[in-house]
């Protein structure tokens, strides 16, 4: 028996992000879903300047719905990875809004932080998405 058959395909370092990219999974399926169960909150924070907001709020649901399960195969693995990161950049404009929204109805300052710390978590949600399912196999 070689070396490379007496090694268990998915070794121990392979546990942690399987379990990573089940949470991812389930995260963007489960936000994907809310985009239709309850839209609204999703419509109110699109930006003003872009068209059709209902449509685009449909679009990302499907998007995130697919992206998480595509994380989950490994022949859609990384490219379900680059298109999660594709709609991360594309939402980012809304995260800028829904704070412009807060200042502008005068949300509470607990509510106000939330949304200040939504900003900077963009780039780790990059980082998990691509550490998880877009970066390339070793």
């Amino acid at each position: 028996m070689t070396r490379a058959e007496e090694t268990p395909k998915h070794g121990r370092g392979d546990v942690g992000i399987t379990w990573s990219r089940l949470l991812l999974a389930a995260s963007f399926s489960f936000a994907g879903i809310m985009h239709f169960v309850v839209p609204a909150p999703y419509i109110a924070i699109v930006p003003p300047w872009l068209p059709n907001a209902a449509f685009l709020v449909v679009m990302s649901g499907v998007a995130e719905i697919l992206g998480g399960l595509g994380v989950l195969l490994p022949r859609t693995r990384r490219l379900a990875g680059w298109g999660l990161i594709a709609l991360l950049i594309a939402v980012f404009p809304a995260n800028v809004h829904m704070l412009r929204l807060g200042y502008e109805h005068d949300a509470t300052a607990l509510w106000k932080a939330a949304l200040w710390i939504r900003l900077p978590l963009q780039p780790l949600m990059l980082w998990w998405v691509w550490r998880a399912a877009a970066r390339p196999p070793k």
